[in-house]
């Protein structure tokens, strides 16, 4: 078959303190996780997140010893894909693209340009797809791909989600098994599946798949472990005034404590490494939220890591699309009939669905810049003599 690459693709966290703010910045400008009406305002309004948020996600990043563990995570899941791959009989050179900080998508595509692979192989760390994660990886390279003619010369495939791969179900099972068998009581441990949530308009109005793949993916799991123990899906790390996929973690959290609840285990479903929705939101914030419900015996799953069940799963699924006809860039949104990747909807006049959708969205871009008119004392209002 030949050398291969594969390109394995994560979001990215800041490595210190002081990355938080560019990290941010960098999150907030990309039109996957904030859609605007208009590309103007993606910028400014990523500036002001990102400047009103630093400080906040500084004190949570020192929580969990000062940075991200993201990307030395993933790259020690890339030596781990490297080994067994070559255990194989597969040689391949692994490439880590991250989509906010470094080492950038468009650095690791550098890199596997110079090399002399005959075939690159896509893979998003993120099981299920979604347009904010998958997506926004995916929509970057197809625009890469467009501008250099290397890569279009360059022979791919694109694994687009992987939340049905076998040994990826049999890891997660081991995985919860192994936590709660900490209990003197197993099969009573309640399971708590976290999902990290979207808005709820990205599910509804673009058709993301990523509940109906979330939900499926929780039945599999419970499928694979085959335990008698009631279990719970919900969604985290929701920001802003929109509405996001509920149930709400918390929520959820303190209507399983006022049913009597007493012992947890919660699985981080959509998450393959450890970091700091896992290691701050829920370990410390949810467990708080937990505890003050009355669920006094909370356990964690850790994240799968360099599991090696997890990692052969992903060599499986390697070695498996390589025998496959090759799966493109431009057919993945095909694949998932109703997605609409950016640009969004257009702007409807007219009293319709789209209209008060976007209506909400510009009142909310209102309400934003009155906050900053209010903090800076400058802009339009102040202006025209509305705010002194």
């Amino acid at each position: 078959m030949g050398r291969i690459g594969v390109l394995l693709l994560n979001l990215g966290g800041p490595d210190k303190l002081e990355d938080v703010r560019p990290f941010l910045y960098n999150l907030f400008s990309d039109p996957e996780i904030i859609r605007l009406p208009f590309r103007w305002m993606q910028k400014p309004l990523a500036w002001f997140i990102a400047t009103r948020r630093e400080k906040t996600s500084q004190e949570n990043y020192k929580q969990i010893g000062g940075g991200s563990p993201l990307r030395r995570i993933t790259e020690e899941q890339g030596e781990a894909i490297k080994a067994q791959l070559g255990e194989l009989g597969q040689e391949a050179n692994i490439y880590v693209g991250m989509r906010y900080w470094h080492p950038y998508t468009e650095e690791a595509i550098a890199q596997l340009t110079q090399d002399n692979i005959d075939k690159l192989v896509i893979l998003p760390l993120y099981p299920q797809f979604s347009i904010s994660t998958s997506g926004s990886s995916f929509r970057l390279l197809e625009q890469l791909w467009k501008e250099n003619p290397k890569l279009q010369s360059l022979a791919y495939t694109v694994i687009a989600s992987w939340y049905k791969e076998p040994g990826y179900l049999q890891a997660m099972a081991e995985l919860i098994i192994g936590e709660i068998n900490k209990f003197p009581q197993p099969d009573d441990v309640h399971i708590f599946f976290s999902a990290h949530g979207v808005p709820k308009s990205y599910v509804e109005e673009a058709g993301d798949p990523y509940q109906q793949e979330i939900e499926e993916c929780t039945t599999l799991i419970m499928q694979t472990l085959n335990r008698p123990n009631p279990h719970t899906l919900a969604y985290q790390s929701r920001v802003g005034p929109v509405e996001w996929l509920q149930p709400y973690t918390e929520d959820a959290l303190n209507e399983l404590g006022a049913k009597g609840v007493k012992n947890l285990v919660v699985v981080p479903i959509s998450f393959v490494s450890e970091h700091i929705e896992t290691l701050q939101e829920i370990d410390i914030e949810y467990r708080e939220i937990a505890e003050e419900a009355g669920i006094h015996n909370f356990g964690r799953v850790p994240a799968p890591n360099t599991n090696p069940v997890f990692i052969k799963a992903l060599c499986d699924l390697i070695i498996d699309v390589l025998q496959q006809p090759d799966l493109k860039l431009s057919q993945v949104t095909q694949m998932k009939k109703r997605v609409k990747m950016y640009p969004q909807e257009r702007w409807e006049w007219g009293i319709t669905t789209s209209a008060e959708v976007w209506n909400g969205r510009i009142a909310m871009l209102g309400f934003i810049g009155l906050i900053i008119e209010l903090i800076t004392g400058k802009g339009l209002l102040h202006v025209i003599g509305l705010l002194h």
